[in-house]
């Protein structure tokens, strides 16, 4: 049996996909995003973005092209996603029916923005399930945003729907629907990780995804000048809020997060003998270096390799059969 197949038994695989989300939203920089993963490979996605990235007026025409690029020979690896418009938006079902019609077999996902509830995310699936069906894809991903108070309130039965398979955190609309009693620098460091009602949205949202095996993504940092700020960001997202994910908005920072966000190359190297000397032992206990290990800790290590795989680390070759 497959080491998933073992460790998992009666429960959900956790989800796994790159650490980074890069987000582009005009054609120049769409362009310019899918040559760097060209050249990077695999390791971050791209999200294509239809809501803040269209200008009003275009939208169709922004959808049409989003389709033509992610069903385009420049997407070599089928990691390239979409941003359509909120649910209650005019142009939300003919985002999803231009992009499905065009592109469904080779979407990565579509990221659904400004849901309130979980009722709106379950709607909108429905829509997203019809035009994907009809394009011949059957569940399609979903990453949902939790960027209000509805949304954070059902942020556990959100995560708990199968389809979804990660939530963002948006935390400039976030702060935004506290009509001032959140202060700006909320949105950003060192205030975004110690005012009371952030720490608490992102706490909940981590939370969910990793009670149903699904992928966290922080928020945006906003400087993009500054490498360090998005690095450390991301460590902390990652060491204080257990983030496994988070948002690009400048190329200069798909570096960083990704480095923040992947496992050292010591534990890929622990986990890879411990789960080798495990299979070799039927997956019953074992002692590694003087340590017991058991089914718990293998679905421990066996997930570090997973992000290191995703995130494009080297990967000990006696650990090519676990993957």
């Amino acid at each position: 049996m497959h080491p998933s197949e073992v460790l998992f038994q009666g429960t959900r695989k956790p989800v796994s996909i790159p650490a980074c989300d890069h987000y582009a939203g005009s054609e120049k920089l769409m362009h310019k995003s899918i040559a760097l993963q060209q050249e990077l490979g695999p390791v971050f996605d791209i999200t294509l973005d239809c809501e803040d990235g269209a200008s009003a007026g275009n939208e169709k025409a922004h959808a049409e092209m989003v389709a033509a690029l992610v069903n385009s020979d420049a997407n070599q690896f089928n990691r390239i996603g979409a941003r359509v418009h909120d649910l209650t938006h005019p142009h939300f079902e003919k985002d999803v029916s231009i992009i499905c019609k065009g592109a469904a077999r080779r979407l990565a996902y579509l990221a659904v923005p400004k849901a309130e509830s979980v009722d709106e995310v379950a709607r909108a699936i429905d829509i997203i399930n019809r035009h994907a069906k009809k394009a011949g894809r059957e569940d399609l991903p979903v990453h949902v945003l939790i960027e209000s108070h509805g949304a954070l309130a059902d942020v556990f039965s959100i995560a708990a729907l199968p389809q979804v398979e990660c939530l963002s955190f948006g935390i400039m609309d976030f702060v935004s629907a506290h009509y001032g009693a959140v202060p700006g620098n909320a949105m950003r460091s060192p205030g975004q990780f110690t005012h009371p009602l952030v720490v608490r949205a992102k706490l909940e949202i981590s939370a969910a995804c990793h009670a149903y095996g699904k992928v966290p993504s922080h928020n945006v940092t906003t400087d993009i000048k500054e490498p360090a700020t998005v690095a450390n960001d991301a460590a902390r997202a990652a060491a204080e809020f257990a983030y496994t994910r988070m948002w690009s908005i400048h190329p200069d920072q798909i570096k960083p997060i990704l480095k923040a966000l992947s496992p050292r190359s010591s534990e890929v190297s622990e986990a890879a003998s411990i789960l080798t000397e495990a299979q070799a032992a039927q997956w019953g206990p074992i002692q590694h270096n003087g340590r017991l290990h058991d089914r718990a800790s293998y679905r421990y290590y066996w997930t570090i390799l997973q992000r290191a795989k995703a995130n494009g680390m080297p990967i000990p070759e006696s650990a090519g059969s676990l993957l």
